[in-house]
């Protein structure tokens, strides 16, 4: 399928979440399904192609960062006739419940996922739990998951202390702890940065064979929009779809982040924190010949003149 005879949809006109919820379930209707889980969660499906990437996002996440308020798995599979299944959640619910249950059994059920040459799960944060979580629906498939919780459940996790509220949850019934639930994928991916201690615990809980721990150290606490800002997020989420995602692919396309602006403008504060002057230079001296900006010009001479940047 040519990427013209693809109507790419748009759900941007929506003011309120009802207003949009009424939108998906306009376009699920001409593009596969947009089904209600319950009062919290919702499952759209977008039928293309032989490739299936899953994606565990939210309302609110969707609806703030553009691209025509379309879930992020349907902005990347579309273009390229891949199908997707995007499983949205109103609020912090790392989706425990019923209802989310039942629709994975559903398509067990069905065989549903037998249907696709290859099936990617993909997620960020909470969404990467999930990812990770029900990826047992689907045996052999691939896992991409950012800085993934493992389990919230206390007695388990009682040093992340980030979601005090979700620890109400029920992470012990089915699909619950996320490091067992992806034993029968093909591969999994987990990206966390090791600095983030919280998230290098949990990243360490999944410890299977086929699991690559991918560090990527100062990405920070949110590594969707980090990985966005450098314009790998995208590459990243295609090698897992078209099955060329290695360790190796992704050390390369991290590497982009030592021409980006942002992220050096963000190690350039850590680096003054740790008073590291020699990187502190290094760091400058590629910012600015990649930005032209009087502060950070200034900077520089100061580094370079053995002056501190800040008096």
């Amino acid at each position: 399928m040519s990427d013209d005879s693809i109507e790419m949809f748009d759900a941007s006109e929506a003011s309120t979440d009802s207003d949009w919820l009424s939108i998906m379930q306009e376009i699920g209707d001409e593009s596969g399904y947009f089904e209600p889980l319950g009062d919290k969660h919702s499952a759209f499906f977008s039928d293309l192609g032989p490739v299936l990437l899953v994606s565990f996002e939210t309302v609110s996440g969707v609806r703030g960062a553009g691209g025509g308020q379309m879930p992020l798995g349907y902005q990347i599979a579309a273009p390229r006739g891949w199908s997707s299944l995007t499983i949205l959640a109103q609020g912090d619910t790392w989706y425990r419940d019923a209802a989310v249950y039942g629709f994975f059994d559903r398509l067990i059920d069905d065989a549903f996922f037998e249907d696709f040459d290859r099936v990617v799960f993909y997620g960020a944060g909470m969404g990467g739990y999930g990812a990770a979580a029900f990826s047992v629906a689907a045996p052999g498939s691939t896992v991409l998951a950012l800085a993934p919780q493992s389990t919230l459940q206390t007695e388990a996790a009682e040093w992340d202390r980030r979601f005090l509220q979700a620890r109400r949850l029920d992470f012990t019934s089915r699909f619950g702890f996320a490091p067992d639930m992806v034993e029968g994928c093909e591969t999994v991916f987990i990206v966390y940065d090791p600095i983030q201690q919280v998230d290098a615990v949990h990243a360490a809980m999944f410890r299977a064979p086929h699991v690559h721990r991918l560090r990527a150290r100062n990405i920070g606490r949110d590594p969707q929009a980090e990985l966005a800002r450098i314009n790998v997020l995208r590459p990243l989420i295609d090698a897992a779809c078209t099955g060329s995602l290695t360790p190796q692919l992704f050390f390369r396309l991290w590497r982009r982040r030592r021409t980006n602006a942002h992220y050096l403008g963000r190690l350039i504060g850590r680096l003054q924190i740790q008073n590291r002057p020699a990187l502190l230079l290094r760091a400058l001296t590629v910012a600015n010949s990649l930005v032209e900006h009087p502060q950070l010009r200034k900077a520089l001479e100061r580094v370079q003149s053995g002056k501190p940047l800040r008096d």
